[in-house]
Protein backbone atom coordinates (compact mmCIF):
# COMPACT_ATOMS: atom_id res chain seq x y z
CA UNK A 1 0.00 0.00 0.00
CA UNK A 2 1.25 3.61 -1.04
CA UNK A 3 0.59 6.22 1.57
CA UNK A 4 -0.72 9.57 0.21
CA UNK A 5 0.60 13.35 1.84
CA UNK A 6 -1.93 13.49 3.89
CA UNK A 7 -1.37 10.99 6.18
CA UNK A 8 1.64 12.88 8.20
CA UNK A 9 1.93 9.68 11.03
CA UNK A 10 5.90 9.24 10.58
CA UNK A 11 5.92 10.97 14.26
CA UNK A 12 3.00 9.37 15.09
CA UNK A 13 3.76 7.58 18.82
CA UNK A 14 6.41 9.99 19.92
CA UNK A 15 6.46 10.22 23.89
CA UNK A 16 7.41 13.65 24.89
CA UNK A 17 7.38 15.91 21.53
CA UNK A 18 8.36 18.94 23.89
CA UNK A 19 11.19 17.34 25.35
CA UNK A 20 12.56 16.69 22.01
CA UNK A 21 15.18 19.39 20.01
CA UNK A 22 13.57 21.30 17.63
CA UNK A 23 15.02 20.12 14.62
CA UNK A 24 14.24 16.36 15.91
CA UNK A 25 10.24 17.92 16.55
CA UNK A 26 10.11 19.69 13.03
CA UNK A 27 11.33 16.62 11.55
CA UNK A 28 9.14 16.21 7.85
CA UNK A 29 6.32 13.71 8.37
CA UNK A 30 5.48 13.85 4.71
CA UNK A 31 7.52 14.96 0.94
CA UNK A 32 5.33 17.53 1.22
CA UNK A 33 6.98 18.96 4.24
CA UNK A 34 10.42 18.54 3.28
CA UNK A 35 12.89 20.98 2.30
CA UNK A 36 15.15 21.01 -0.24
CA UNK A 37 16.48 18.52 -2.88
CA UNK A 38 13.78 19.22 -5.34
CA UNK A 39 16.17 17.79 -8.16
CA UNK A 40 15.22 14.15 -6.59
CA UNK A 41 11.73 14.67 -5.00
CA UNK A 42 10.02 17.91 -6.95
CA UNK A 43 6.63 16.76 -9.28
CA UNK A 44 8.15 14.51 -11.60
CA UNK A 45 11.49 13.78 -10.30
CA UNK A 46 13.19 10.44 -10.18
CA UNK A 47 13.32 9.73 -6.93
CA UNK A 48 9.50 11.16 -6.24
CA UNK A 49 8.16 9.07 -8.94
CA UNK A 50 9.92 5.50 -7.75
CA UNK A 51 7.74 6.30 -4.20
CA UNK A 52 4.39 7.57 -5.79
CA UNK A 53 4.39 4.43 -8.01
CA UNK A 54 6.05 1.95 -5.28
CA UNK A 55 8.76 0.37 -7.23
CA UNK A 56 11.04 1.68 -4.80
CA UNK A 57 14.77 0.80 -5.51
CA UNK A 58 17.66 0.03 -3.49
CA UNK A 59 19.79 3.59 -3.26
CA UNK A 60 23.10 5.65 -1.70
CA UNK A 61 21.92 9.00 -0.08
CA UNK A 62 25.36 11.23 -1.18
CA UNK A 63 25.33 14.72 0.81
CA UNK A 64 26.90 16.94 3.08
CA UNK A 65 25.48 16.73 6.81
CA UNK A 66 22.33 18.28 7.49
CA UNK A 67 20.64 18.29 4.12
CA UNK A 68 17.79 15.03 4.81
CA UNK A 69 19.98 11.85 3.67
CA UNK A 70 18.27 9.97 7.20
CA UNK A 71 14.73 12.18 6.90
CA UNK A 72 14.47 11.27 3.17
CA UNK A 73 15.05 7.27 4.16
CA UNK A 74 12.50 7.48 6.32
CA UNK A 75 10.01 9.28 4.30
CA UNK A 76 10.41 7.18 1.33
CA UNK A 77 9.56 4.04 4.17
CA UNK A 78 6.92 5.73 5.05
CA UNK A 79 5.36 6.34 1.79
CA UNK A 80 5.20 2.61 0.66
CA UNK A 81 4.31 1.24 3.98
CA UNK A 82 7.24 -0.17 4.20
CA UNK A 83 8.85 -1.36 7.71
CA UNK A 84 12.35 0.81 8.79
CA UNK A 85 15.13 -0.87 9.99
CA UNK A 86 18.43 0.69 10.66
CA UNK A 87 21.95 -0.15 11.53
CA UNK A 88 24.99 1.15 12.27
CA UNK A 89 27.78 0.71 9.64
CA UNK A 90 30.28 1.06 13.04
CA UNK A 91 28.58 -1.27 15.74
CA UNK A 92 26.55 -4.07 13.40
CA UNK A 93 27.93 -6.99 12.87
CA UNK A 94 26.76 -9.99 10.68
CA UNK A 95 24.63 -11.36 13.86
CA UNK A 96 22.24 -8.49 13.76
CA UNK A 97 22.35 -8.07 9.79
CA UNK A 98 20.91 -11.72 10.26
CA UNK A 99 18.60 -10.37 12.63
CA UNK A 100 17.41 -7.95 10.30
CA UNK A 101 16.83 -10.20 7.68
CA UNK A 102 14.71 -12.98 9.55
CA UNK A 103 12.69 -10.06 10.89
CA UNK A 104 12.43 -8.82 6.81
CA UNK A 105 11.38 -12.20 6.14
CA UNK A 106 8.67 -12.92 8.55
CA UNK A 107 7.18 -9.57 7.36
CA UNK A 108 7.29 -10.09 4.00
CA UNK A 109 5.12 -13.69 4.55
CA UNK A 110 2.57 -11.07 5.93
CA UNK A 111 2.49 -8.90 2.39
CA UNK A 112 5.03 -5.74 4.18
CA UNK A 113 8.46 -4.85 2.71
CA UNK A 114 11.31 -3.84 5.13
CA UNK A 115 13.45 -0.90 3.96
CA UNK A 116 17.35 -1.12 5.88
CA UNK A 117 18.83 1.67 6.50
CA UNK A 118 22.45 2.10 7.07
CA UNK A 119 24.09 5.19 7.72
CA UNK A 120 27.82 6.11 7.56
CA UNK A 121 27.73 3.48 4.55
CA UNK A 122 31.39 3.78 3.56
CA UNK A 123 32.30 1.85 7.02
CA UNK A 124 30.86 -0.87 6.00
CA UNK A 125 33.07 -3.70 6.07
CA UNK A 126 33.43 -6.72 3.60
CA UNK A 127 31.38 -9.19 6.11
CA UNK A 128 28.98 -6.82 6.98
CA UNK A 129 28.58 -6.25 3.18
CA UNK A 130 28.48 -10.22 2.30
CA UNK A 131 26.45 -11.08 4.60
CA UNK A 132 23.01 -8.73 3.42
CA UNK A 133 23.72 -8.16 -0.15
CA UNK A 134 22.07 -11.77 -1.08
CA UNK A 135 19.13 -10.21 0.52
CA UNK A 136 19.18 -7.26 -1.10
CA UNK A 137 19.67 -9.36 -4.79
CA UNK A 138 16.53 -11.21 -4.16
CA UNK A 139 14.30 -8.49 -3.17
CA UNK A 140 13.97 -9.32 0.27
CA UNK A 141 15.56 -5.87 1.18
CA UNK A 142 15.24 -2.71 0.14
CA UNK A 143 18.44 -1.08 0.93
CA UNK A 144 19.31 2.58 1.60
CA UNK A 145 22.44 3.72 2.47
CA UNK A 146 23.93 7.72 3.63
CA UNK A 147 27.29 8.48 3.50
CA UNK A 148 29.41 11.52 3.54
CA UNK A 149 32.03 10.58 1.45
CA UNK A 150 32.24 9.88 -2.26
CA UNK A 151 30.85 6.50 -3.03
CA UNK A 152 32.91 5.84 -5.76
CA UNK A 153 35.96 6.30 -3.44
CA UNK A 154 34.68 4.45 -0.32
CA UNK A 155 31.92 2.06 -1.32
CA UNK A 156 32.76 -1.15 -3.35
CA UNK A 157 31.81 -1.74 -6.84
CA UNK A 158 29.09 -4.87 -5.57
CA UNK A 159 27.26 -2.58 -3.76
CA UNK A 160 27.47 -0.12 -6.13
CA UNK A 161 26.21 -2.06 -8.55
CA UNK A 162 23.43 -2.86 -6.85
CA UNK A 163 22.24 0.69 -5.74
CA UNK A 164 21.46 4.23 -7.64
CA UNK A 165 23.47 6.73 -6.20
CA UNK A 166 21.45 10.01 -5.54
CA UNK A 167 23.28 13.46 -4.93
CA UNK A 168 21.78 15.84 -1.93
CA UNK A 169 22.76 19.55 -2.67
CA UNK A 170 22.83 22.35 0.60
CA UNK A 171 19.33 23.59 0.71
CA UNK A 172 18.83 26.93 -0.65
CA UNK A 173 18.47 29.53 1.53
CA UNK A 174 14.90 30.00 0.37
CA UNK A 175 14.35 26.81 1.31
CA UNK A 176 15.87 27.25 4.86
CA UNK A 177 13.82 30.80 5.47
CA UNK A 178 10.66 28.54 4.48
CA UNK A 179 11.79 25.98 7.50
CA UNK A 180 12.53 28.98 9.94
CA UNK A 181 9.34 30.77 9.22
CA UNK A 182 7.53 26.92 10.16
CA UNK A 183 9.19 26.68 13.15
CA UNK A 184 8.80 30.29 14.33
CA UNK A 185 4.79 29.93 13.25
CA UNK A 186 4.08 26.23 14.72
CA UNK A 187 2.47 25.80 17.93
CA UNK A 188 2.76 22.28 18.10
CA UNK A 189 5.91 21.30 17.10
CA UNK A 190 7.81 24.83 16.66
CA UNK A 191 8.43 27.84 18.42
CA UNK A 192 5.10 29.68 18.72
CA UNK A 193 4.06 29.44 21.79
CA UNK A 194 7.61 31.00 23.16
CA UNK A 195 6.75 34.07 21.25
CA UNK A 196 10.01 34.41 19.84
CA UNK A 197 10.54 38.05 18.00
CA UNK A 198 13.57 37.56 15.14
CA UNK A 199 15.23 40.86 14.20
CA UNK A 200 15.98 40.99 10.50
CA UNK A 201 19.59 41.20 11.06
CA UNK A 202 19.69 38.34 13.24
CA UNK A 203 17.53 36.40 10.38
CA UNK A 204 19.66 37.48 8.01
CA UNK A 205 22.98 36.16 9.63
CA UNK A 206 21.07 33.04 11.15
CA UNK A 207 20.35 32.04 7.16
CA UNK A 208 23.84 32.67 6.14
CA UNK A 209 25.67 30.82 9.47
CA UNK A 210 23.63 27.85 8.88
CA UNK A 211 25.36 27.34 5.11
CA UNK A 212 22.67 24.98 3.53
CA UNK A 213 22.41 22.77 6.83
CA UNK A 214 18.71 21.91 8.10
CA UNK A 215 19.91 20.73 11.53
CA UNK A 216 22.55 23.78 11.91
CA UNK A 217 19.72 26.20 11.42
CA UNK A 218 17.50 24.48 13.72
CA UNK A 219 20.11 23.74 16.25
CA UNK A 220 20.96 27.14 16.20
CA UNK A 221 17.89 29.03 16.57
CA UNK A 222 17.30 26.80 19.72
CA UNK A 223 20.19 27.84 21.39
CA UNK A 224 19.72 31.43 20.40
CA UNK A 225 16.12 31.11 21.95
CA UNK A 226 17.57 29.56 25.11
CA UNK A 227 19.97 32.81 25.61
CA UNK A 228 17.07 35.32 25.92
CA UNK A 229 14.14 35.95 28.83
CA UNK A 230 10.96 37.21 27.87
CA UNK A 231 10.54 41.07 28.29
CA UNK A 232 7.40 42.71 29.57
CA UNK A 233 5.04 41.95 27.26
CA UNK A 234 6.28 38.57 27.05
CA UNK A 235 8.07 37.74 23.85
CA UNK A 236 11.36 36.63 23.45
CA UNK A 237 13.31 38.88 20.94
CA UNK A 238 16.54 37.69 19.35
CA UNK A 239 18.89 40.15 18.20
CA UNK A 240 21.88 40.29 16.11
CA UNK A 241 23.99 40.45 18.84
CA UNK A 242 22.66 37.21 20.66
CA UNK A 243 23.22 35.73 17.09
CA UNK A 244 26.81 37.18 17.91
CA UNK A 245 27.57 35.33 20.68
CA UNK A 246 26.02 31.84 19.49
CA UNK A 247 27.74 32.32 16.43
CA UNK A 248 31.52 32.66 17.67
CA UNK A 249 32.96 29.27 16.30
CA UNK A 250 33.24 28.80 12.47
CA UNK A 251 30.25 29.35 10.55
CA UNK A 252 30.82 27.25 7.49
CA UNK A 253 30.50 23.60 6.69
CA UNK A 254 34.07 22.13 6.21
CA UNK A 255 33.96 18.33 7.35
CA UNK A 256 37.38 17.80 7.83
CA UNK A 257 39.15 14.88 5.80
CA UNK A 258 35.73 14.82 3.90
CA UNK A 259 34.63 15.02 0.27
CA UNK A 260 33.64 19.16 1.48
CA UNK A 261 37.52 19.32 2.74
CA UNK A 262 39.33 17.82 -0.55
CA UNK A 263 36.86 19.63 -2.93
CA UNK A 264 37.93 23.16 -1.24
CA UNK A 265 41.99 22.31 -1.13
CA UNK A 266 41.41 21.10 -4.88
CA UNK A 267 39.80 24.74 -5.91
CA UNK A 268 42.28 26.42 -3.87
CA UNK A 269 45.46 24.32 -5.94
CA UNK A 270 43.10 25.02 -9.17
CA UNK A 271 42.97 28.66 -8.55
CA UNK A 272 46.60 28.74 -8.26
CA UNK A 273 47.29 26.84 -11.33
CA UNK A 274 44.64 28.83 -13.13
CA UNK A 275 46.81 32.06 -12.04
CA UNK A 276 43.43 33.77 -10.17
CA UNK A 277 45.04 35.03 -7.02
CA UNK A 278 41.37 36.15 -5.96
CA UNK A 279 40.19 32.74 -6.50
CA UNK A 280 43.00 31.51 -4.16
CA UNK A 281 42.57 34.06 -1.53
CA UNK A 282 38.68 33.01 -1.75
CA UNK A 283 39.48 29.43 -0.98
CA UNK A 284 42.13 29.72 1.54
CA UNK A 285 39.85 32.30 3.50
CA UNK A 286 37.01 29.34 3.01
CA UNK A 287 39.44 26.55 4.56
CA UNK A 288 40.82 28.70 7.00
CA UNK A 289 37.04 30.31 8.11
CA UNK A 290 35.68 26.42 8.44
CA UNK A 291 38.62 25.25 10.75
CA UNK A 292 41.26 23.70 8.66
CA UNK A 293 44.49 23.01 9.71
CA UNK A 294 46.64 26.29 8.66
CA UNK A 295 49.77 23.28 8.83
CA UNK A 296 47.56 21.16 6.18
CA UNK A 297 47.62 24.31 4.05
CA UNK A 298 51.10 24.83 3.97
CA UNK A 299 52.07 21.61 3.28
CA UNK A 300 49.82 21.55 -0.02
CA UNK A 301 50.85 25.17 -1.35
CA UNK A 302 55.07 23.66 -1.09
CA UNK A 303 53.19 21.07 -3.21
CA UNK A 304 52.30 23.71 -5.56
CA UNK A 305 55.28 25.26 -5.86
CA UNK A 306 56.76 22.34 -7.36
CA UNK A 307 53.97 20.93 -9.65
CA UNK A 308 52.87 24.07 -11.05
CA UNK A 309 55.48 27.19 -10.93
CA UNK A 310 58.49 24.55 -11.03
CA UNK A 311 61.12 25.91 -12.73
CA UNK A 312 59.97 29.00 -14.05
CA UNK A 313 59.88 30.34 -11.11
CA UNK A 314 62.40 28.09 -8.25
CA UNK A 315 61.77 31.27 -5.35
CA UNK A 316 57.87 29.74 -5.38
CA UNK A 317 59.13 26.94 -3.26
CA UNK A 318 61.36 28.67 -1.66
CA UNK A 319 58.80 31.41 -0.48
CA UNK A 320 55.90 28.25 0.25
CA UNK A 321 58.46 27.16 2.94
CA UNK A 322 59.03 30.04 4.43
CA UNK A 323 55.45 30.50 4.88
CA UNK A 324 55.46 27.10 6.17
CA UNK A 325 58.27 27.78 8.86
CA UNK A 326 56.18 30.99 10.09
CA UNK A 327 52.98 29.19 10.69
CA UNK A 328 54.90 26.59 12.59
CA UNK A 329 56.77 29.41 14.73
CA UNK A 330 54.25 32.09 15.37
CA UNK A 331 50.96 30.08 14.23
CA UNK A 332 47.96 32.18 13.45
CA UNK A 333 47.01 35.06 12.32
CA UNK A 334 50.97 35.79 11.34
CA UNK A 335 51.37 32.66 9.59
CA UNK A 336 48.32 32.54 7.91
CA UNK A 337 49.20 36.26 6.59
CA UNK A 338 52.30 34.15 5.20
CA UNK A 339 50.32 31.42 3.88
CA UNK A 340 48.26 33.78 1.70
CA UNK A 341 51.44 35.82 0.59
CA UNK A 342 52.72 32.60 -0.73
CA UNK A 343 49.59 31.67 -2.38
CA UNK A 344 49.61 34.87 -4.30
CA UNK A 345 53.01 34.46 -4.93
CA UNK A 346 52.14 31.23 -7.02
CA UNK A 347 49.04 32.29 -8.48
CA UNK A 348 51.06 35.38 -10.41
CA UNK A 349 54.08 33.51 -10.79
CA UNK A 350 54.81 31.97 -14.43
CA UNK A 351 53.31 27.97 -14.66
CA UNK A 352 55.83 25.04 -15.71
CA UNK A 353 54.59 21.38 -14.78
CA UNK A 354 57.69 20.49 -17.08
CA UNK A 355 59.34 19.05 -13.86
CA UNK A 356 56.39 17.02 -12.40
CA UNK A 357 55.58 15.68 -15.73
CA UNK A 358 59.41 14.16 -16.69
CA UNK A 359 59.38 13.06 -12.68
CA UNK A 360 56.08 10.91 -13.55
CA UNK A 361 57.58 9.84 -16.87
CA UNK A 362 61.03 8.76 -15.54
CA UNK A 363 58.74 6.74 -12.60
CA UNK A 364 56.86 5.18 -15.56
CA UNK A 365 60.16 4.53 -17.18
CA UNK A 366 61.53 2.57 -14.46
CA UNK A 367 58.92 0.90 -13.93
CA UNK A 368 58.33 -0.83 -17.17
CA UNK A 369 61.97 -1.74 -17.52
CA UNK A 370 64.17 -3.48 -16.02
CA UNK A 371 67.16 -3.03 -14.03
CA UNK A 372 69.55 -1.57 -16.52
CA UNK A 373 73.11 -1.36 -15.32
CA UNK A 374 75.01 1.70 -14.55
CA UNK A 375 77.87 2.07 -16.75
CA UNK A 376 81.30 1.22 -15.88
CA UNK A 377 82.76 5.09 -16.70
CA UNK A 378 80.54 6.27 -13.99
CA UNK A 379 80.38 3.63 -11.44
CA UNK A 380 81.60 3.93 -8.15
CA UNK A 381 85.57 2.38 -7.99
CA UNK A 382 86.54 2.76 -3.91
CA UNK A 383 89.08 -0.29 -4.22
CA UNK A 384 91.32 -1.52 -6.74
CA UNK A 385 89.71 -4.34 -7.45
CA UNK A 386 86.64 -2.32 -9.06
CA UNK A 387 89.18 0.19 -10.87
CA UNK A 388 90.32 -3.30 -12.29
CA UNK A 389 87.36 -4.65 -13.24
CA UNK A 390 86.46 -1.11 -15.01
CA UNK A 391 84.68 1.05 -12.90
CA UNK A 392 85.20 4.20 -13.39
CA UNK A 393 87.28 3.99 -16.15
CA UNK A 394 87.34 6.46 -18.71
CA UNK A 395 85.74 8.66 -16.88
CA UNK A 396 85.35 12.67 -18.01
CA UNK A 397 85.64 14.88 -15.33
CA UNK A 398 83.13 17.91 -16.42
CA UNK A 399 84.85 20.72 -14.62
CA UNK A 400 87.98 20.19 -16.69
CA UNK A 401 86.14 21.21 -19.72
CA UNK A 402 84.96 24.68 -21.19
CA UNK A 403 81.69 25.46 -19.96
CA UNK A 404 82.13 22.25 -17.27
CA UNK A 405 80.34 20.12 -20.14
CA UNK A 406 81.67 17.40 -21.95
CA UNK A 407 79.94 17.28 -25.16
CA UNK A 408 78.70 13.82 -26.40
CA UNK A 409 79.15 11.88 -22.98
CA UNK A 410 76.48 9.57 -21.83
CA UNK A 411 75.44 9.19 -18.17
CA UNK A 412 72.36 6.61 -18.59
CA UNK A 413 72.18 2.95 -19.29
CA UNK A 414 73.24 1.74 -22.57
CA UNK A 415 69.71 0.87 -23.58
CA UNK A 416 68.69 4.18 -22.64
CA UNK A 417 70.83 6.78 -23.70
CA UNK A 418 68.47 8.54 -26.03
CA UNK A 419 65.34 8.79 -23.76
CA UNK A 420 64.33 12.41 -22.82
CA UNK A 421 61.96 12.95 -19.80
CA UNK A 422 62.44 16.80 -19.41
CA UNK A 423 61.02 19.34 -21.77
CA UNK A 424 61.21 22.87 -20.01
CA UNK A 425 58.30 25.37 -21.02
CA UNK A 426 59.59 29.06 -22.56
CA UNK A 427 57.80 30.30 -19.32
CA UNK A 428 59.61 32.15 -16.39
CA UNK A 429 63.29 30.87 -15.53
CA UNK A 430 62.35 27.98 -18.33
CA UNK A 431 62.96 29.90 -21.12
CA UNK A 432 66.49 30.44 -20.13
CA UNK A 433 66.68 26.24 -18.94
CA UNK A 434 65.14 25.64 -22.67
CA UNK A 435 68.05 27.42 -24.40
CA UNK A 436 70.89 26.17 -22.47
CA UNK A 437 69.62 22.58 -22.68
CA UNK A 438 69.38 23.18 -26.85
CA UNK A 439 73.20 24.57 -26.58
CA UNK A 440 74.53 20.92 -25.27
CA UNK A 441 72.49 18.97 -27.10
CA UNK A 442 73.80 20.56 -30.16
CA UNK A 443 77.21 20.06 -28.68
CA UNK A 444 76.39 16.61 -28.35
CA UNK A 445 75.07 16.62 -32.23
CA UNK A 446 78.49 18.22 -32.88
CA UNK A 447 80.71 16.14 -31.06
CA UNK A 448 82.94 13.97 -33.07
CA UNK A 449 82.55 11.11 -30.13
CA UNK A 450 80.03 9.57 -28.37
CA UNK A 451 80.45 7.19 -25.57
CA UNK A 452 78.81 4.07 -27.05
CA UNK A 453 80.53 2.41 -28.13
CA UNK A 454 83.40 2.76 -26.00
CA UNK A 455 86.48 4.70 -27.34
CA UNK A 456 88.17 7.55 -26.76
CA UNK A 457 88.04 11.03 -28.10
Amino acid sequence: MKRTDAQPDLLAGEPDLAGMPLAARLRPRTLAEYVGQQHLVGEGKPLRKAVETGHLHSMILWGPPGVGKTTLAKLVASQIDARFETLSAVLAGVKEIREVVERARQALASGRRTVLFVDEVHRFNKAQQDAFLPHVEEGLLTFIGATTENPSFELNSALLSRARVYVLKPIPAEDLAGLLDRALADAVRGLAAERVVLAPEARDRLLLAADGDARRLLNLLEIAVDLVDADAQGNRPVSAATLDEVLRTGTRRFDKGGDVFYDQISALHKAVRGSSADAALYWLARMLDGGCDALYIARRVVRMASEDVGNADPRALDIAMAAWDVQERLGSPEGELAIAQAVVYMAVAPKSNAVYTAFNAAKKYVQDRGSEEVPLHIRNAPTKLLGELGHGADYHYAHDYPGAYVAGENYLPEGSRHVRFYEPTDRGLEQRIAEKIAHWRALDAASHWQRYPRGGR
